[in-house]
């Protein structure tokens, strides 16, 4: 599926913080998942988000869509006051861009406050945030990678997890 010409985050991973806080190193997490998502998900064709691999396992779009649920339990816990309230059933390219927006958000809003972020503030611990969804999602994402791989859709050599950025 052609992606749309607007930018996307998380092509490459931002540049990170210069000290360690709290909310740096919750934000680098969410930045992490974003760049890993980003790239588990670009280039998927038709055929990558209609592949399952048996009967009772989730297809690549099933997973998707679940990874923006995730997306959503994050950013609904953490920016209390700007919810991801959307009920619409999203195509591939919404969802992708919906996902990688929320985490945006989550991590630009972490990163810009010097206050730690406050653990009663969310209805859900905020340790629950970071051992439940943001867990789960980057579980996920592995699987769409895996999943990509198993229909025939490699994923792109150029990415270089461990730097967050694009070999040349």
């Amino acid at each position: 599926m052609a992606q749309s010409e607007e930018k996307l985050p998380y092509y490459e991973i931002p540049e990170y913080s210069e000290s360690y806080t709290a909310n740096s190193v919750a934000a680098r997490m969410i930045d992490g998942l974003g760049f890993r998502y980003y790239w588990a998900t670009e280039g998927l064709l038709t055929e990558d988000l209609n592949y399952k691999p048996s009967e009772s396992a989730r297809a690549t779009s099933e997973t998707i869509e679940h990874i923006y649920g995730l997306s959503k339990v994050i950013r609904n816990n953490v920016l209390t006051d700007n919810k991801d309230d959307n009920k619409e059933k999203l195509n591939f390219e919404g969802l992708r861009k919906q996902t990688l927006l929320n985490l945006k958000l989550v991590s630009d809003a972490l990163r810009s406050t010097k206050a730690p972020f406050k653990l009663e503030d969310s209805a859900v611990p905020f340790w629950n945030i970071i051992n439940g969804p943001i867990s789960d999602a980057l579980w996920h994402c592995g699987q769409v990678v895996l999943l990509r791989r198993s229909s025939g859709n490699h994923f792109n050599s150029k990415v270089n997890l461990f730097s967050g950025k694009i070999k040349e």
